[in-house]
């Protein structure tokens, strides 16, 4: 059997209900929400089990909820005696990798996530920014027509997640007009995202400084298994290069496709996405079909996914 890699999803992954089947099943996911809940000091495990979506939106909610049922779902597979040979996570979820990698404590990480939802929610007013998807049309092309689009305003690429979608973010009037190039280019689908601000963008700028500070303060360890990181598309093992790489993330996009890539070339042929919904597990089929893509957020994904993986590696001996 080859190499394993866990993925962890960011943002738009969240959803209500999610990761209360296995808090309820097993002792160390209900162990992981409780400290989260203690830690930030309101129920964030309420939040995700009963909260409404409006709830979950708020990227200040957003963040430490995806957080907390992505590393939930870390503690229930190592009791499983499943742990990955590679990381990566999508934007938020790099925090997630790194508690997995064990770089990053999980009480550190699930308050330095809600304050990166707060500063990012606050480095731009309401309807000043936005971000779009653009389906179909290659990354280079994309980043013409932000060019094109800017007219002095900030408007680039924010994920690069597959052969066939990009997603664009910057001033709300530069990413319509992107929008709209991108449409006459002949793109597949050019929509704007339901999102609450222009993410890795250089608009972020403000929301960067600010996590900086806090990133500083944390402690950092070496990590157990190398991360491919998103700014850099490359693995890394040292704390310091893992809090180096989570400032820089908040105003650069995220190398998403080109992660994958070198997570293949590494030897990697299983891919878990760990956590609520299965973004990652798309994106990894629009990058790569011959690698096997699972994912584990509740009971039945958990079984299936065990089951796989423990046939794949007693085939393998």
């Amino acid at each position: 059997m080859g190499k394993v890699a866990f993925v962890f999803p960011g943002q738009a992954s969240q959803y209500p209900g999610m990761g209360k089947e296995l808090a309820e099943q097993y002792p160390a996911a209900r162990a992981v929400f409780s400290e989260a809940d203690q830690t930030l000091g309101f129920s964030i495990s309420k939040m995700c089990f009963e909260g409404t979506e409006e709830d979950l939106k708020l990227t200040a909610n957003t963040q430490p909820a995806i957080l907390t049922c992505s590393v939930a779902v870390v503690r229930v597979l190592a009791e499983k005696g499943l742990a990955p040979d590679f990381v990566a996570g999508h934007s938020l979820g790099e925090y997630s990798a790194l508690v997995a990698a064990g770089a990053l404590k999980f009480a550190d990480a699930v308050q330095l996530v809600r304050k990166r939802g707060s500063y990012m929610q606050d480095a731009v007013p309401a309807g000043v920014g936005a971000m779009a998807a653009i389906m179909g049309l290659s990354p280079a092309v994309v980043a013409d027509a932000c060019k094109r689009a800017a007219k002095g305003e900030i408007c680039s690429a924010a994920n690069l997640n597959s052969p066939e979608q990009t997603v664009i973010s910057g001033h709300a009037s530069a990413v319509k007009r992107a929008v709209e190039i991108a449409s006459q280019l002949g793109a597949k689908r050019a929509v704007i995202l339901a999102v609450s601000a222009p993410f890795h963008s250089a608009l972020m700028a403000p929301a960067q400084e600010k996590l900086e500070k806090d990133l500083k303060q944390t402690e950092f360890a070496v990590l157990r298994v190398p991360l491919v990181t998103n700014v850099d598309a490359d693995t890394i093992a040292s704390g310091d290069e893992a809090r180096e790489a989570l400032v820089r993330q908040v105003t650069m996009p995220v190398r998403w496709e080109e992660s994958v890539r070198l997570l293949i070339d590494e030897g990697v042929n299983t891919f878990v996405e760990v956590g609520p919904g299965r973004v990652l597990s798309g994106l990894l089929r629009q990058i790569e079909r011959s690698v096997a893509t699972l994912n584990v957020e509740d009971e039945k994904s958990l079984a299936a996914t065990v089951e796989k993986i423990a046939g794949a590696r007693s085939d393998a001996a």
